[in-house]
């Protein structure tokens, strides 16, 4: 793994996520916090338009519009159709950018804990892993290397490297203290992280620790009209990163009847219940428990 030379700490990619927009705004004030001695740092304000309106988005889900064929299609012309395309030339252009990695910071409605979302697998994501586990207890990794980053569509999809840091549950447009700690931390040690790969200074890692793996996602019960038919079952509600087996109830429908899992794997629910994915209907991502080499 070459030597990361540019660092890119967004957030704002939701106007109403808002733990990471207020650390941009203290380390803009200290950028000591976040300067590293062998790479330089900027911080990015992805969607303060959406902030100022207090919303998630004005159009589209600005960390769904980074896909190639959309970067390259200027017919797309919503305000985060046209915003991705501005963010793709200051921090890309996705394919021979610029930034070397990106930290992309977000909240979530979900009691998912301080989590690492890595979108590859190699040596340096791996240790990295590592890492902020091994500095973090609470610290979750979530591999979703079931795309390559060119098929990605997130912002963190930009640079050849970046990780998304995934802090909950919060509130959309709220601050809990807890929160912006563990989202604090976590940028810290990922920043830590990449000076002493620079460095060639990296200390003795654990040999392996247990992740999680991305394997698909699930929507709410539906019924003949389209219109919702239930709710995620309260034994899983909150339970982000326990087991579900083949038999359990996942959701209950409105008139009473329990839907129960069917599955040939013990699942891992995360993103359970997320606030902002109920304009697609979607319930929760599942993963598959593994351990990761580090060697």
């Amino acid at each position: 793994m070459d030597k990361i030379n540019t660092v890119a700490i967004v957030g704002g990619t939701h106007g109403n996520e808002y733990s990471g927009i207020y650390l941009l705004r203290h380390w803009d004030k200290q950028p000591e916090i976040v300067s590293r001695s062998s790479f330089s740092t900027q911080t990015v304000f992805a969607n303060a338009k959406a902030h100022d309106e207090n919303k998630r988005y004005l159009d589209a889900d600005l960390n769904r519009q980074f896909g190639m064929d959309d970067l390259n299609n200027y017919e797309l012309r919503g305000y985060e159709q046209c915003l991705a395309k501005s963010l793709n030339q200051q921090l890309g252009p996705k394919g021979n950018a610029k930034t070397d990695f990106i930290i992309d910071l977000h909240n979530t409605t979900s009691n998912m804990g301080p989590s690492l979302i890595l979108l590859q697998a190699d040596e340096f994501n791996r240790k990295m892993g590592a890492y902020v586990k091994d500095k973090m207890s609470d610290a979750v990794v979530v591999f979703e290397d079931h795309a390559t980053v060119e098929e990605h569509y997130f912002v963190s999809s930009i640079s050849k490297q970046g990780v998304i840091v995934e802090i909950g549950p919060q509130p959309q447009s709220v601050i809990r203290q807890d929160i912006l700690d563990w989202m604090a931390e976590m940028t810290k040690h990922i920043l830590d992280y990449i000076e002493l790969h620079n460095t060639q200074a990296l200390p003795d890692l654990s040999s392996s620790y247990e992740a999680f793996k991305y394997t698909e996602t699930l929507s709410l019960p539906l019924d003949e009209k389209g219109e919702r038919a239930g709710m995620v079952h309260k034994a899983v509600q909150d339970a982000d990163f326990s087991p579900l087996k083949d038999g359990d109830p996942i959701f209950t429908l409105f008139n009473g009847e329990e839907v129960y899992w069917q599955g040939d794997y013990i699942a891992y629910p995360h993103f359970i219940n997320e606030a902002a994915y109920y304009d697609n209907n979607l319930a929760m991502s599942l993963a598959e428990k593994i351990i990761v080499e580090t060697v």
